[in-house]
């Protein structure tokens, strides 16, 4: 029986060394060579600190700011662990909210929203991209159309002027991959730290 064990311990153990130590070392390592600035989390910063990833969204509620689209991640309850409370964007709890399109949750708040947003810019149609979620609920991108509906808002909290925003956001759109792949974007994150340079 000992002849037959050693074998099989002896693949055993190798095949862990291969697949669980060498192969996901190695491909750290090309990772960190190949590309350095994604393979430690694409993080943005400023002065030093960290002030978040270019992947993931952030919550940006001020008036003063462009906003994201909604997020549908949550984080356990401090005050029940059975329970769970909205928390945009959290990266620990990356889903969508799973609600069908015949869920009442879910119709009152595209609803609340689309009339919230409607009140912000009565003069243009409100972009489905900021009333609806993503898979992940971390999306950092909003779609051209979505950054430049939110322009009269941030305009008036900031006394800026509207052609200088709008100009602002046009050159903060990302085309397409090699121009073939996905749709042209704009980094929320990116495009409010454009914002805050303009003084």
């Amino acid at each position: 029986m000992l002849n037959q064990l050693r074998p099989a311990l002896f693949v055993f153990v190798a095949l862990t060394l291969i697949t669980g130590v060498a192969y996901p070392y190695a491909v750290t390592g090309v990772a960190q060579l190949v590309f350095p600035y994604q393979s430690k989390g694409s993080l943005i910063e400023r002065g030093g600190k960290v002030i978040g990833a270019e992947i993931i969204g952030q919550n940006f509620d001020s008036e003063r700011y462009f906003h994201g689209r909604p997020s549908a991640t949550t984080a356990t309850d401090p005050n029940d662990s059975t329970k769970t409370v909205p928390a945009p964007y959290n990266a620990g709890n990356s889903s969508a909210s799973n609600a069908g399109p015949t869920s009442k949750a879910l119709i009152e708040r595209v609803q609340a929203d689309a009339e919230k947003l409607k009140a912000e810019n009565p003069n243009a149609p409100v972009p489905v991209d900021l009333i609806t979620t993503t898979g992940s609920g971390l999306d950092p991108h909003v779609t051209p159309a979505g950054a430049l509906f939110q322009v009269p808002r941030v305009a008036k909290a900031r006394g800026l002027d509207e052609a200088r925003l709008r100009k602002l956001v046009e050159d903060s759109v990302e085309g397409r991959l090699l121009g073939l792949v996905g749709e042209p974007r704009v980094n929320v994150l990116k495009l409010n730290l454009a914002l805050d340079a303009l003084g």
